[in-house]
């Protein structure tokens, strides 16, 4: 068994979702204590209830505090098994954190798996769709496993009711390691405002600003037509094209927020992002951690990653996964941005 402090670190949802996946992917049964203590409200919400719900639906693992408001839970796992699954989160939280939680053992199963997932598709402080789909899929591929998404109907805060088919299929021979140490050259830049039961001017009105701060063309700016029964909601997605790596940025629209400030968060992610020479943004930096190291453990060979910042989010994920898999994990400032390496242990 082994006991993970969910109060460490940055002390929210990643803990749970990141030792449920490594709970399945090494056999290794967890008690998770503390769960989410550092939130204003801890312990499992919904969206945290499904994640466990769903992982032990992949394994048929027998669990212990899968209740919601619970700070414990004791999860023990079964055998993996492939198939098509439907997991809903029965809110507008984030089923692309479902997807996270079950992603890595469907890599590790014996054939390839369908999931059906409802709730929410563009959260704050969760991935969005577009960056799972533009971002993160495209370099799970270099592993050698397939990651392909589907999104069938858009879901925002308050309603949810959004809908995400993905099709997972595992890595011949296991998951292979890979070095992503340069964004290459610049392949293209666009902004989409997605706005569907609400003004069409609020879209205008973020895409002018992006347009006016960074000096894109009309041509780069997009507004989608989405269904008004898939709303009210607001998102503003700005995807910038590399020739080794895409770099999505989601701002949130919410009530009592202009689309001047939506608007700026994007700006300001962007900016960050073009001011240093990292492949990795500061989410994906998180998101990379978990396959990479799964494939450094089954392959022996390292892995490397540059990213423009390390959150604690992500040194609380790989304190995490050290806690499960012999690894050297290292982050170091060096050339005026971080580089992630990961390393067989003992």
């Amino acid at each position: 068994m082994i006991d993970i402090d969910g109060s460490a670190g940055e002390g929210g949802g990643q803990i749970l979702r990141t030792a449920l996946s490594l709970s399945m992917c090494t056999g290794q049964p967890v008690r998770i204590d503390g769960i989410r203590a550092r939130r204003p409200k801890p312990g499992l919400m919904r969206q945290h209830l499904a994640c466990v719900t769903a992982a032990q639906a992949v394994c048929g693992a027998t669990v212990e505090g899968a209740d919601l408001g619970s700070a414990r839970v004791v999860f023990r796992p079964g055998p993996i098994a492939a198939g098509a699954y439907t997991f809903a989160i029965g809110s507008a939280g984030s089923c692309l954190l479902v997807l996270q939680t079950v992603l890595p053992a469907l890599l590790q199963a014996p054939g390839e798996s369908q999931l059906t997932l409802t709730g929410g598709t563009h959260n704050p402080m969760a991935p969005s769709f577009h960056f799972i789909d533009r971002c993160f899929a495209p370099l799970l591929r270099r592993t050698g496993a397939g990651l392909s998404l589907r999104l069938v109907r858009h879901g925002f805060y308050p309603a949810g009711g959004g809908e995400v088919q993905a099709r997972i299929t595992p890595a011949e021979g296991g998951l292979q390691p890979f070095d992503l140490l340069t964004r290459g050259e610049r392949a293209g830049a666009e902004a989409e405002c997605l706005v569907p039961g609400l003004s069409p001017r609020i879209a205008e009105r973020e895409l002018a600003l992006v347009a006016r701060a960074l000096g894109w063309t009309e041509a780069q700016l997009q507004t989608p037509a989405i269904s008004r029964g898939e709303g009210p909601g607001n998102a503003l997605v700005a995807t910038l094209r590399h020739e080794h790596v895409n770099e999505v940025v989601t701002a949130i629209g919410a009530k009592g927020r202009s689309a001047e400030q939506v608007a700026q968060e994007a700006i300001d992610a962007l900016r960050a992002y073009g001011a240093s020479t990292a492949a990795a943004g500061p989410h994906l930096a998180d998101q990379l951690a978990l396959p990479l190291a799964l494939a450094v453990h089954h392959t022996r060979r390292p892995a490397s990653y540059t990213c423009t910042e390390v959150t604690e989010h992500t040194r609380t994920n790989l304190e995490t996964i050290r806690q499960f898999l012999p690894l050297q994990a290292s982050v170091d400032l060096t050339g005026g941005h971080w580089t992630v390496r990961l390393a067989p242990g003992a």
